[in-house]
């Protein structure tokens, strides 16, 4: 918790001159009002902004297509055929693994789903799943599916830590406690990197220590995770995981997503999967024989099943070079400069106002702060907006903001905490009478 006094207005925009991170800002489309004013946009939590140069990625595809037609998947600009490859090595820096543990690939769940068809292998006495509360929706159906796939009941399967009474977020010695707890009962562990809601980092390493000890496969759900804190997948020895790449990694609306899967089951060709071509030996992957049989290539890219989708894919080449060349490492000590500095304005406002449900030491949160609003929180929405102001509501009371280190500024995070200043001291609601 930071109990110095916020930065006035000109001393944030020096911060933002005197950081050499600030100019990749220009790299981006920036939403505008209906006069054409830059909204201040805190929502790459939700969906990340546009990198300039992912119109002329994708451009390009879609060129090849129109000219080459069938040829393209050889003799593109980009060969379609081995598309995914590219990717590789700058997919691995941007999640600590190394090129044979990654690949881009179908989107999120589907790749959780694919996944977990190899790592959720349970019997008649381990075949439950331990997880972080509050999960998104979308992890959760998929749990409880797996789960109901294999003949168990989703409520005895399900085991979902949540944070003790009165508290917002989950300790970690409460996550190690569950896992040795239930450690004869639990045929996976599967966390998120960075809670949706709370905004919580959770610490990989010692969870993957402890599933190790124990002999439980763990995976990770990193959506709010990639592209936001530093991963180390590798050394961390989690066995299994995947992520968006349209919030943090900019990459579009359902753009395709990532997986990553340990070098250590990198040659099991006995490990069980839901297999296609594209996962086979590119040796024999085309050869049309009467018995095909499916062997499977290593590491990663051999859980694929179809082709690439090329368009959802062309807007990588972008991001994923801003990333390169900005350094995920440095981009981490932005994001914690800038959400420390958010929360240093929201404590100077009071928590007879707000109340931060993100955890305090930075190392513990991503790029975000989750303010629950003590009083009318369908008042400060109404006048962020007004303010061209963009962050996620979660009803009844939490408003997520998320500072991101590739586009946004301490003098957006000044005048968003002037909102906040007005809404609290405003005697009336925006509106009324």
């Amino acid at each position: 918790m930071s109990n110095d006094t916020p930065m006035n207005l000109q001393d944030a925009i020096q911060c933002d001159i005197d950081d050499p991170l600030s100019r990749f800002r220009e790299r981006f489309h920036l939403p505008t009002d209906e006069d054409g004013k830059p909204l201040i946009y805190f929502c790459g939590n939700s969906l990340g902004l546009m990198p300039r140069t992912a119109f002329d990625d994708v451009t390009a595809e879609l060129e090849d297509w129109r000219d080459l037609a069938v040829e393209g998947h050889l003799n593109g600009r980009r060969p379609w055929l081995p598309y995914h490859e590219s990717f590789r090595q700058q997919g691995a820096r941007l999640v600590g693994a190394l090129p044979v543990e990654v690949v881009f690939m179908n989107t999120l769940t589907t790749n959780l789903h694919l996944l977990m068809a190899s790592f959720y292998r349970p019997d008649s006495t381990r075949f439950k799943i331990l997880s972080d509360g509050p999960g998104f929706p979308s992890d959760t159906y998929a749990l409880q599916s797996q789960i109901r796939w294999h003949g168990f009941d989703p409520q005895e399967g399900m085991v979902v830590l949540k944070p003790r009474e009165g508290e917002n977020i989950l300790r970690d010695e409460d996550v190690l406690e569950a896992i040795d707890q239930h450690r004869d009962e639990l045929a996976m562990v599967m966390f998120s990197g960075v809670n949706y809601f709370t905004g919580q980092a959770y610490d990989i390493q010692n969870i993957g220590k402890r599933c190790q000890k124990h002999g439980i496969p763990f995976g990770l759900d990193l959506a709010h995770a990639a592209g936001n804190i530093d991963l180390q997948l590798h050394d961390h020895g989690v066995d299994f995981a995947a992520w968006c790449t349209y919030k943090y990694i900019n990459c579009g609306p359902g753009s395709v997503a990532g997986a990553f899967v340990h070098q250590r089951h990198a040659d099991d060709q006995e490990r069980v999967r839901l297999a296609g071509w594209w996962g086979n030996d590119p040796a024999t992957r085309f050869r049309m024989d009467e018995n095909p049989q499916f062997v499977a290539q290593p590491g990663a890219e051999g859980w694929q099943v179809s082709n690439p989708p090329i368009f959802s894919m062309a807007p990588l080449h972008s991001s994923l070079s801003i990333f390169d060349e900005a350094g995920i490492g440095a981009l981490r000590a932005r994001s914690k400069k800038l959400t420390g500095y958010l929360e240093s304005c929201i404590d100077a406002i009071g928590s007879d106002h707000y109340q931060i449900v993100t955890p305090r030491e930075e190392d513990r949160r991503g790029a975000q702060i989750s303010i629950r609003v003590v009083g009318d929180a369908s008042a400060l929405q109404e006048a962020l907006q007004a303010a061209g102001i963009v962050t996620d509501f979660r009803p009844p009371d939490v408003v997520r903001v998320a500072p991101t280190a590739l586009y946004n500024s301490f003098e957006e995070i000044h005048r968003f905490a002037g909102v906040l200043a007005q809404v609290a001291t405003s005697p009336t609601p925006p509106g009324g009478d």
